[in-house]
């Protein structure tokens, strides 16, 4: 009697442990049948997470549009920390790149483009020879401010407040190598954004950071991201430092001509830009 209850206790348990380990077999199997799914999820929030180094790692596509919102498009700077109109330049790295430049602006800070002098520093990565792209003659680099010429009047070259100062012109410390379109097409969009807030009386802090990757000598991109006190300014993205119909060698900054490289226009033709456009152009 004891022995067929043995019997029905050990059969009672294997049945179990057969469940059990089906189970586990199945969960493990549901687990790996995710991670495709997960890694893709992942990926796809490196894309936009406001990190800088997740950022240095995303590759443009070609089509794709101009720039990516970083953090859902809100800034994480801090509306609070503004005080009085200033420009905190960081340094130039160890190979002589500019990292970023943080500006806390009024309309005291505006200014025009007109009259202003040559540029003669070279960021690293420039080698602005001609290029013509669809029978269009075009200088691909552009020497791109960090904190726009026209947002940077009443600054010192060191960034402190000083009246009757013209814009920041050819400081190494807020000057890199851009290609043309991200310099007069897709970095006018966020500029203008700041240049309208501060027409509006507002106070801005502006924030922009060069994104390289490695060692490389130019730019992958512009990390641009602006909130204003009142918090009706407020964006963070990424521009993409490219060129239609031009590929970059970003470890040196030398380029050539590739069809392939394809950009989604959809830069908005914002009101009262078109002059200033032109002259951008003149300059270089």
């Amino acid at each position: 009697m004891k022995t067929k209850k043995m019997r029905r206790l050990l059969l009672t348990v294997a049945i179990l442990a057969i469940g059990y380990l089906g189970g586990r077999n199945n969960i493990l199997q549901d687990i790996t049948q995710k991670i495709p799914a997960i890694t893709q999820s992942t990926i796809q929030q490196a894309q936009v997470s406001p990190d800088y180094q997740a950022i240095a790692n995303c590759d443009f596509e070609n089509g794709s549009a101009a720039y990516l919102a970083i953090n859902n498009d809100k800034s994480q700077l801090t509306s609070a920390d503004w005080t009085s109109e200033k420009i905190d330049y960081g340094q130039l790295d160890q190979l002589n790149r500019t990292t970023s430049a943080t500006a806390y602006l009024s309309s005291r800070n505006l200014g025009k483009s007109e009259g202003r002098s040559r540029q003669v520093w070279h960021p690293t990565g420039w080698h602005n020879q001609p290029l013509v792209v669809n029978g269009r003659r075009i200088t691909p680099q552009n020497r791109g401010h960090l904190i726009a010429y026209t947002i940077s009047f009443n600054f010192d070259q060191n960034g402190h407040f000083q009246s009757g100062q013209p814009g920041s012109l050819d400081n190494p410390l807020n000057l890199a190598t851009q290609t043309e379109y991200s310099n007069q097409k897709t970095m006018q969009i966020f500029e203008e954004k700041v240049r309208n807030a501060l027409a509006a009386n507002k106070k801005v802090i502006y924030k922009v950071t060069t994104v390289f990757r490695g060692n490389e000598l130019m730019p992958r991109g512009y990390w641009v991201q602006a909130i204003s006190t009142d918090g009706t300014l407020n964006f963070n993205d990424y521009v993409w430092n490219i060129e239609p119909g031009v590929a970059f060698d970003y470890a040196t900054g030398r380029s050539h001509l590739d069809a392939n490289i394809q950009v989604k226009d959809n830069h908005p033709i914002v009101k009262g830009t078109e002059n200033t456009v032109n002259n951008i152009k003149n300059r270089f």
